[in-house]
């Protein structure tokens, strides 16, 4: 779907841990090409625990599930409304 897409991807709305592929592995790669690409990652494991196994980088967002309507869209507003990070 990426390699198809023509136009910039805004934000990446991963789940941390998934089969096959975790989100910080899936946004390095869409990254590969969408360098502009904001990330919100989501899980139902503690910060604690994903700090612990080192998956995210500092100053990832996470939003903890269960989370409401309202904590999302707070959220995805609040990344969108950063300044891009510069290209890894």
């Amino acid at each position: 779907m990426v390699a198809e897409h023509q136009g910039p991807i805004h934000l990446l709305l991963t789940d941390v841990v998934m089969p096959a592929m975790g989100g910080p592995e899936l946004a390095d790669l869409l990254r590969e090409s969408h360098p502009e690409t904001r990330v919100v990652f989501v899980s139902g494991y503690t910060e604690a625990a994903i700090a612990g196994y080192g998956m995210l980088e500092p100053g990832a967002t996470l939003l903890q599930k269960p989370f409401s309507i309202a904590e999302l869209t707070e959220t995805v507003q609040a990344v969108l409304d950063r300044e891009a990070a510069p290209p890894r």
